[in-house]
Order: structure tokens, then sequence, then C-alpha cells
């Protein structure tokens, strides 16, 4: 009778060295058995990673390993997938001489998960300062991901999401200054948003007609162009091409009434034109439990919802609930548990 294959691992990046993502990976694989975590391998440095789980006082088992090797291995170590380099194991004090490693282990963990040894990743919170110094060229985690995933020459247009349960909203401007929006806000870009959330709904979180509705710029949604123009002359007709194109898009709408929960909860997704307009209404119902969910790319990407939380760093402090929930989701989005 023929052995079943192991699973697939997913990809887990270590992130900032000096910040809380290490800690998080490092508690949850300790709890791996009472949470029923899937399996995982972390890029990152194995001895950084050590030292680390001796300062919080984890009874933590870390070994080398490969992706393929990862899911035998779970059950009784934590899996590093090593990236040589210098990283000093300094909580709350980013230094440039891990960057260089914090750079490669996104690209190695990236790389296997293009290739099919690893089924998704699950990226932990990085400080761009520190990347910069190490020779960082793009404006954030997300653009890296996505000039690591093209492979022709045509970088795919990635999506940020934040997810929780029935609840998704997604920002169509994201770290810009405000005063920047409506010039960035293009018929193109609102309609390109909605068929990558649209497409992504389908494929991934397996929803067969995705409901999306569309948050108006303005107060009131412009009324009907009263309250400046962008809602009636770019995010209106981007809606009715996305209806002509048979996706159930509705909008725009105050966003002021779209995000009260009995509203919010009619659609699969919520596209919202600026950063705090998304980020505001899914951080106050689920503050730590929600997800970074990347649409867009090739490969499946979550990652949790904060960032380095470099105060809490080394102290075996802070919420590792988002991590879980980032975890569980990439296993649900590759075909894991439900």
């Amino acid at each position: 009778m023929p052995v079943a294959a192991s699973p697939l691992p997913l990809a887990v990046s270590m992130g900032e060295p000096a910040g809380i993502g290490p800690d998080l990976i490092l508690r949850l694989h300790a709890r791996r058995a009472e949470l029923g975590l899937p399996p995982f391998i972390v890029y990152g440095h194995l001895n950084f990673l050590r030292s680390r789980a001796a300062r919080l006082g984890l009874a933590v088992t870390l070994e080398a390993s490969t992706p393929g090797e990862a899911a035998a291995r779970f059950g009784s170590a934590l899996p590093v997938a090593h990236v040589e380099g210098l990283v000093p194991d300094k909580p709350g004090d980013p230094s440039p001489l891990s960057g260089k490693v914090v750079i490669e282990a996104i690209t190695q963990a990236v790389n296997a998960t293009m290739t099919g040894t690893c089924r998704g990743i699950v990226t932990a919170p990085i400080h761009k300062a520190a990347l910069y110094a190490a020779g960082f060229k793009y404006p954030g985690h997300t653009e890296f991901l996505a000039a690591l995933t093209d492979r022709d020459g045509n970088p795919p247009m990635p999506v940020m999401m934040l997810a929780h349960d029935d609840l998704r909203v997604v920002p169509a401007t994201i770290h810009v200054p405000i005063r920047d929006v409506p010039a960035l806000l293009t018929l193109q870009l609102v309609a390109d948003t909605g068929r990558i959330v649209a497409h992504d709904l389908r494929t991934r979180f397996g929803i067969a007609e995705p409901r999306i509705g569309f948050a108006g710029l303005n107060p009131h949604a412009g009324e009907g162009g009263n309250i400046g123009r962008e809602d009636f002359d770019i995010v209106a007709p981007a809606i009715s091409q996305l209806q002509h194109e048979g996706i159930l898009a509705e909008g725009p709408m105050p966003a002021d009434t779209l995000f009260y929960l009995p509203h919010w909860r009619r659609y699969d997704a919520v596209i919202a034109m600026y950063h705090d307009q998304a980020l505001i209404p899914i951080k106050t119902v689920a503050f730590d439990e929600a997800v970074n969910v990347t649409l867009g790319l090739p490969i499946v990407r979550t990652s949790p919802d904060h960032g380095t939380a470099f105060d809490l760093a080394g102290t075996g402090k802070g919420s590792e609930t988002s991590f879980l929930a980032a975890i569980r989701l990439a296993d649900r989005l590759t075909g894991g548990a439900d």
C-alpha cells in the first residue's frame, strides 16, 4: 500500500528580528498541538531564533530543515530554513546588520512557494528603515512580494485586504497622504481593484458570486456630484463597468452607513477609497483578530494585522491572535482546514 505524501508546509518569514514577529512564531509553535496548527517552516536565522526562544524561556527545539522535511519534523521541532548572516538578538533595537537576512528570508520563502515546495506564505512584520539601510528598494512589503512573484516582466497588481470571519475590506489607495487620494483615484484603479477582489473571492475564498460594495470617497458619496465630483465621475462609472462584466458590484455608498455591521455583512467585501476609511472599521470590530491578505498575487500571502511592536519584543507579552489567524487563513486558502 503506497505511503501518503506529507502535506506541503506553509512558509513563514521571520520578519524584523528586533520586533515581536519571531516571538509570536516561537510561542505559537510551542502551542502547536493545543492549537492544531498546520505544519510550517520558518525562513530565518537559526541561531538567532534559538537565542530568542531561550530569552523567552520557551522549550522549543529548532532544527535546520528543508520544506520537504518540515511536515514530518513539525510535531517535534520547529523546522527552520536557515538564512546566513548577522542577526543580533536585541529586542526593540533594530540593526541594519540583519536587514539583508530579512530580505533574503522573504525572497527564499516566496521562491519556495512559487516553485511549489511550500503552499503559501505568512509574513511576520518588517521594519522598513532597517531594510532601506540594507539596500531595500521597494516602498513596502507588498510591492516587494509583487516583484518577487513577477516571472514574465509583468508584475501583478497587489491588493491589500483586511479580513475577519465574514467581514472583509479593501483600501483602493493605501499608504499615501490623504491630500493625494483624489488624484490617485482613477476609473482604471477602482475597476481593476474590483476585478481582482472578485476574482480572488471566487478562486481563493470559494465564493461563487461575490457581492462587492463600494464606499464613496466624499461625505454622502458626493450627493450626485454636489460634494465633490470623484464619486460621480470616477467611482460610479467604474462600478457600472464592473456590472457590465457580470460582477455584483454596488455603490458608491456613504461610508458612514455602509460600515454599519448589518449593511457591511450584505457584502463579501467592501472596497474603500483610502487607508483609514477601510482600516478604522475593521480594527474597531476585530483589533487583535484581523488578517492582512494580499490579493492579486499568484501565491497566497497572509500577515498579521500589526507592526513590529518593538516595546513588546522579547518580553513574552503581546497577543498571538492575529498571527494565529493569519496562519489559519493561509492554511484554509491553500486547501487545508476549513
